[in-house]
């Protein structure tokens, strides 16, 4: 923990700040090698930019937490009690008059015990600092991802074998899940979208239980796999038994913006020049109409983070970034398809870390 600790301390100086607090959630995963739940109960770990870190611990997870090998003051506290007093204690610890905190993660009630300990305390919203010391993967994160999109891969394989008119996409959502655990997922990235037909046009669709699967359908998967802390993301679209002309040409069109985007992929190149070679294609399709996100979103630790992959983005991209390359048409009310593989940004070029077929699938009648 001790250099991942540095790693804090360093932004805190770069920021101009006294110190970085981090709770609950994929940065106190980073830096800890451990998941503690975001719940009522506050933990807070406050990283100075010089001299020992402190941590603010509910008395029960005392346990959990004498694990992680804090090299710092631990102020813990009972829910009979109440937080404020260990926040209080430790602003008498660690005189402090700036902080930068986590602005996607951190909850109200944790900054206002914060600012109730150090009246004046000058609270720093600095998310995309503190987050982009994950942006570039290390080999061992890197080896993580592979893992959960392997574990992911070869659930699909299972379930597809298995898809046949009649199913509900409940039904079929059902075996996804069981097929990532039985392949050895330790969780899933996200509630899995399992989506046929009309609905397979709404990009965040629901499972229905009262829909029976037809020839001809497009079947959308959307899912992935969680391991070592790292998430998998893939979205593939078959046909159940036939696939229409109009299918056909979609899906075609789509392949070729994904592959558009493969292709464009190196360091130096910009998040926004990576959407803009994917978008284009669509753009220039008869189907442009139906263009409804953007290319893709970084994935690590979350299944969706920085680097965003759309146009305005000016992010250079750089050796261990990962993003989701998903490029898809939709028409509300027809069909839709979406080709989503994982891409890690290597010192030459890109890796598809994604190694399923992107090809036009007919599943059996």
């Amino acid at each position: 923990m001790a250099s991942r600790l540095s790693d804090y301390a360093g932004l805190a100086a770069r920021l101009g700040v006294d110190a970085v607090a981090i709770v609950p959630g994929p940065n106190f995963a980073r830096m800890t090698g451990h998941n503690f739940h975001s719940n009522e109960r506050p933990l807070v770990l406050v990283i100075p930019a010089e001299g020992a870190p402190a941590a603010v611990v509910p008395n029960l997870e005392l346990g959990s937490f004498a694990h992680l090998d804090f090299p710092g003051a631990v102020f813990d506290w009972r829910d009979q009690d109440g937080y404020q007093r260990a926040f209080d204690a430790l602003a008498r610890h660690m005189a402090l008059q700036s902080l930068a905190v986590e602005g996607q993660v951190m909850r109200v009630f944790v900054h206002h015990a914060l600012a109730a300990a150090w009246p004046g305390l000058r609270i720093l919203d600095a998310e995309r600092d503190i987050s982009g010391l994950r942006l570039c993967k290390s080999p061992d994160e890197i080896a993580a991802l592979e893992q959960a999109i392997a574990i992911s891969e070869r659930a699909l394989a299972r379930v597809l074998d298995g898809v046949r008119p009649g199913q509900t996409e409940k039904q079929v959502e059902q075996a996804l899940v069981i097929a990532l655990f039985a392949e050895g997922a330790e969780d899933q990235s996200f509630a899995p979208i399992v989506a046929a037909a009309d609905n397979s046009a709404l990009p965040h669709a629901h499972a229905r239980p009262d829909y029976a699967i037809r020839p001809g359908d497009a079947l959308l998967l959307d899912f992935g796999a969680r391991w070592g802390g790292f998430c998998a993301d893939i979205t593939r679209t078959v046909f159940v038994g036939h696939a229409t002309d109009e299918a056909a040409e979609v899906y075609d069109t789509v392949l070729r913006a994904n592959l558009a985007g493969h292709a464009v992929t190196r360091p130096g190149v910009t998040a926004h020049q990576v959407d803009d070679a994917v978008i284009s294609v669509l753009e220039a399709s008869p189907f442009a109409d139906r263009i409804r996100t953007k290319t893709g979103h970084g994935l690590g630790r979350e299944v969706h983070e920085a680097p965003y992959i759309m146009r305005g983005n000016h992010q250079v991209l750089e050796p261990g970034m990962v993003f989701t390359n998903e490029p898809g048409l939709y028409r509300i009310g027809g069909f839709g398809v979406r080709i989503e593989d994982d891409i890690l940004v290597t010192e030459t070029g890109c890796r598809s870390l994604t190694s399923c077929p992107r090809e036009l699938i007919v599943t059996a009648a």
